[in-house]
């Protein structure tokens, strides 16, 4: 069947577009569809086309992957051949990474049989391996490429629905790579940004007006973290004048640009003053690259940088530096949400847009409504990316969520049957999600993985025509537990936003923060890091005052659920929980060290819990305030009983 590309669509009729590009997306083997992002109104259309078309597309996709790895091994186990829809529902397992990993790592070691994908797979991304462990690696063909492309064009249009006049500028997005291994078989494995950076699709990609960065690609795709940072800031300061719009992949990204900006802005000013670019960067490319925009010196664009940056506080910096942006592109959603005050005081007030959801199984979904308030955001899943379904996972945080929502993959039973058959009868479709209700995300992929757990949970907040919308709520194996206590991180993250009300008052910020469970005392607590600095311009550590930070333990306390709150005052089976103020530039550290483990620059998220002895050494080393709850929370029996009864009845109903 001869491939038809979207771009086609454009030379027919209006009258019979609609029509026409429905029967487009069904004529298209491997749904590999064109988007120009130079073209708006074309963009849009084929979002409606793929949203009101959702389960079609969906059963197309499902098709066309099992008639093109139903003959693979694995598949082939549970099918016999058959590219049935109904076989593979029955038949295969939905499954966790440690079901997979020895496929994977047969792979890795350099079987090239069609172990799990008729199609060749050229390399293993790795995940940032700070959620749960080592990094995991999926998975990928060429192909996997193309759908990343039309991912990244697609959410051109969207922004230019909401914000004029991008084209009239540049971006100045801080990109990074990290350096990738090989496999025993000489399989390359690396990071999905570092790949997608790393390929034609990135690098040959065509200078139209909607891809201007101010970074050329030589600091982008510099080895050295450091150097990259550094040339990539310079590069944005001395194009000031010409940026519409910052930003990096996550927050904790961004934020940490800030940081080194404030470390450096100084040494920054005086190349920008000299037209000299600092000894310590000795990479060549980026040297090269740079020096054709350092191209002279600018003793007027570095004074004024430095009146900026001298002030007594940076909050507005974004905007005073960069005058033009008009707004901070970064993902501020599940754990990144922590940051959003943080990010408010430095941007001055510029929408904080987070556009797309993706990892390293798949590319999900985009925002579209990109400039909503952050806590509103959801994502619109692409229903030609990926074969989805979803375990359907009980609303009701005391107990009854943690309890449907298995972290270790062990078979357990179920009103007598096992996990694997509880798991399969909650399953449901894309289009058949119901809005309100929470599900965990399951994946299947044109790369080999099948009926996978992401372990992301969902809620769905809406439809865009019959395409879900869901809102990420949080990682599944992500808790805190003492004893029957299990705490998620979006159970966290609420409770220390309700804290942080506390010292902000004072004219604090908590810049950083994570947890662990710490059992070496009899009961064992719950212990934060929290890394604070003053609203101005210093990093000298604000004085803090014992009854504030008492109140801030007492109030994590009580902001967290009956189950912990049962445990601290009826139960005594758990201690009282405890803050630990880090000097400055702890929280660097820990990034640090979880680079050294294998984790990814691009991909790092502040780890909300650790695991890790070396990381908790590392961060009990930066240690200078130790602060305990002097209260017990309140627990009230007949309040949660109540609550019970009346969340039973609304399901019954």
């Amino acid at each position: 069947m001869k491939f038809i590309k979207y771009f086609s669509l454009m030379k027919l009729s209006t009258k019979n577009r609609k029509k026409n590009t429905f029967i487009h997306l069904f004529l298209a083997p491997t749904m590999l569809l064109k988007c120009d992002p130079t073209d708006t109104e074309a963009g849009i259309r084929l979002l409606e086309d793929l949203t009101t078309n959702a389960n079609q597309v969906q059963q197309q996709v499902l098709k066309e992957i099992l008639i093109q790895n139903a003959n693979t091994e694995y598949l082939n186990t549970f099918l016999d051949g058959h590219a049935s829809e109904k076989l593979f529902k029955k038949n295969v397992p939905v499954v966790n990474y440690e079901d997979i990993v020895t496929y994977i790592e047969r792979i890795a070691n350099g079987d090239r049989s069609d172990i799990i994908s008729a199609q060749p797979i050229i390399e293993l991304i790795t995940s940032s391996g700070t959620s749960g462990g080592q990094p995991k690696m999926m998975p990928s063909t060429a192909q996997e490429l193309d759908r990343k492309s039309f991912f990244y064009n697609i959410l051109v249009p969207v922004m230019n629905t909401y914000v004029e006049g991008l084209d009239q500028g540049k971006a100045m997005f801080l990109l990074f790579i990290k350096p990738e291994i090989n496999t025993p078989a000489g399989l390359v494995a690396r990071p999905v940004l570092t790949s997608y950076h790393k390929s034609s699709h990135f690098r040959d990609r065509p200078f139209n007006k909607f891809n201007v960065y101010t970074s050329p690609d030589e600091t982008i795709l510099c080895s050295d973290s450091r150097q990259s940072m550094y040339c990539q800031l310079l590069c944005g300061l001395v194009q000031r004048s010409e940026v519409l719009r910052v930003g990096a992949i996550f927050a904790s990204a961004f934020l940490r640009a800030i940081k080194f900006l404030e470390d450096h802005w100084r040494q920054l000013c005086l190349n920008i003053r000299t037209g000299q670019l600092t000894d310590w960067i000795t990479d060549p490319s980026c040297k090269n690259a740079v020096s054709l925009i350092l191209s002279k010196p600018m003793p007027d664009l570095a004074d004024l940088i430095e009146r900026e940056c001298i002030g007594i506080s940076w909050e507005g910096i974004i905007r005073k530096l960069w005058p033009r942006t008009k707004y901070v592109e970064v993902i501020v959603t599940g754990s990144m949400a922590q940051y959003i005050s943080t990010l408010e005081f430095y941007s001055g007030g510029l929408p904080l847009v987070s556009t797309m959801y993706a990892s390293s199984e798949c590319y999900f979904g985009i925002n579209l409504k990109p400039l909503c308030k952050p806590c509103d955001v959801s994502y619109t899943l692409l229903p030609n990316m990926a074969y989805f379904e979803f375990i359907t996972v009980i609303e009701d945080h005391d107990e009854k969520m943690q309890e449907k929502v298995h972290c270790n993959g062990k078979s357990e039973q179920k009103n007598g049957i096992n996990e694997e058959e509880w798991i399969k009868s909650k399953i449901v479709d894309l289009v058949n999600v119901k809005v309100g209700h929470y599900y965990e995300l399951v994946v299947t992929t044109y790369t080999g993985l099948y009926r996978y757990r992401v372990g992301d949970i969902l809620m769905v907040t809406g439809f865009h025509n019959n395409a879900p919308q869901f809102r990420f709520v949080q990682r599944r194996n992500v808790v805190l537990s003492i004893d029957t206590d299990k705490t998620s991180e979006e159970d966290l993250l609420k409770a220390v936003t309700e804290a942080k009300l506390i010292i902000e008052s004072l004219g604090l910020l908590l810049t950083e923060y994570t947890s662990y469970a710490d059992t070496t005392s009899i009961p064992g607590h719950y212990v934060l890091f929290w890394e604070l600095k003053k609203r101005e311009n210093t990093e000298q550590l604000p004085e803090l005052d014992l009854i504030v930070m008492e109140q801030c333990c007492y109030r994590v306390e009580e902001s967290l659920d009956s189950v912990y709150r049962r445990c601290r005052r009826k139960d005594k089976s758990i201690g009282p929980l405890e803050i630990r103020v880090v000097k400055h530039g702890t929280f660097d550290a820990l990034m640090d060290f979880c680079l050294s483990q294998g984790s990814s620059v691009n991909q790092y998220k502040t780890p909300r819990c650790i695991s890790s002895q070396e990381a908790a050494r590392v961060l009990d080393s930066r240690v200078v305030a130790r602060f305990f709850s002097k209260k017990v929370p309140s627990w009230e029996p007949f309040r949660i009983e109540a609550n019970k009864l009346m969340s039973d009845m609304h399901r019954a109903v």
